[in-house]
């Protein structure tokens, strides 16, 4: 079985985010990068596949060579081999449609890619993944078992979770369940000096379309102070959660 592992490059939720060029650029310098989360988790699992199962499992990520650490480090983890596209992409499209050209070209049995990434949050490149290569798709994906070329997962929907089945390929979107964070794995020492001797081949962008743009970065707006209110007035509590908070 082989298993691509799509990754991104996403600032770690600790680094302090600061716009450039007018709020139209995000500021890098700074900012300490990490695998996207839900990208680890599926990485993870695919793992776990090639140490049950004996598949082979490769990363790959759309964006420059600041992206490498980040591949190396899949590497580390256990992965076999790592492609980076060399483009810096500008839309969830423009990054569907490059890694769709790398895989018509390999023929995955199960692709893998977090159901989103912790900086756009935009959730979109799996389901166009799969649209553009006619696979299956299934996203917030909690569990995950293969047998031959039969798949029986589960998914997390409003409510519960929902109990699917299928034939590879598919396109998966993965989410914390698919493994839980004790489950991940630290690269060790052994593993860090493997990963240099792993292949990592950066090939070009092929031909794309951006069907968005950037306009512009803001930030949330800053808490207003807090208000102190004495616990016998009462009135004066229910005025200001009427007149000024506007929530009742």
């Amino acid at each position: 079985m082989k298993i691509l592992v799509c990754v991104s490059h996403v600032p770690d939720t600790t680094s302090k985010i600061n716009f450039v060029d007018d709020d139209t650029a995000f500021d890098k310098n700074g900012v300490q990068f990490i695998i996207n989360p839900n990208d680890e988790f599926g990485l993870t699992r695919a793992i776990w596949f090639q140490q049950k199962q004996g598949a082979e499992v490769t990363v790959i990520t759309v964006g420059d060579p600041s992206c490498e650490p980040t591949l190396r480090k899949c590497l580390a983890i256990g992965a076999d081999r790592a492609f980076r596209i060399d483009l810096s992409p500008t839309d969830g499209f423009q990054v569907a449609q490059q890694l769709s050209a790398h895989c018509k070209d390999e023929n995955y049995d199960l692709i893998i890619a977090g159901r989103e990434s912790i900086d756009y949050n935009g959730a979109m490149v799996p389901g166009m993944l799969s649209a553009l290569l006619g696979y299956s798709f299934l996203t917030n994906c909690m569990a995950l078992e293969i047998e031959g070329r039969s798949v029986k997962a589960s998914r997390e929907i409003d409510g519960g979770i929902e109990s699917v089945s299928c034939d590879l390929p598919l396109v998966v979107g993965a989410q914390k369940g698919l493994v839980e964070e004790k489950d991940l794995i630290i690269p060790n020492m052994r593993g860090i000096m493997q990963a240099r001797q792993k292949s990592l081949t950066v090939v070009p962008a092929v031909d794309s379309s951006i069907q968005s743009s950037i306009s512009k970065f803001e930030k949330p707006a800053p808490k207003g102070a807090v208000k102190m209110v004495d616990a016998n007035q009462i009135d004066q509590l229910i005025d200001l959660l009427h007149n000024e908070a506007k929530v009742i």
